[in-house]
């Protein structure tokens, strides 16, 4: 698992040559760390098939505002650099390994 900030968001996600989600979360939130378990699980699961990032919402706030982040935790996946489908709240994670297999 990744953990990607304003300065690496654009070469970890944007760029990627594999379907990326991401988790945008942050230390105070108890759903996001909830969470993190499930995202740590699916991380190793996907292996390289696709990428796992963490974007700490506090410490990116430039990348956190451009994607209209306003409730944590937000699941995106991003394929080809654009933002395929978004998730907001504590999910399972077959619903987030669907969102990974529709890219």
């Amino acid at each position: 698992m990744l953990h990607a900030t304003d300065g690496s968001f654009e070469k970890l996600v944007l760029e990627s040559p594999v379907p990326v989600l991401v988790d945008f979360w942050a230390e105070w939130c108890g759903p996001c760390r909830a969470l993190a378990p499930t995202i740590a699980e699916l991380a190793r699961e996907v292996g390289e098939r696709a990428r796992v990032v963490k974007v700490d919402v506090e410490r990116a706030r430039q990348v956190a505002g451009e994607y209209g982040i306003r409730s944590i935790p937000t699941v995106a996946l991003f394929s080809g650099g654009e933002v395929k489908d978004v998730l907001i709240g504590l999910q399972s994670k077959e619903k987030l390994a669907r969102l990974l297999e529709r890219a």
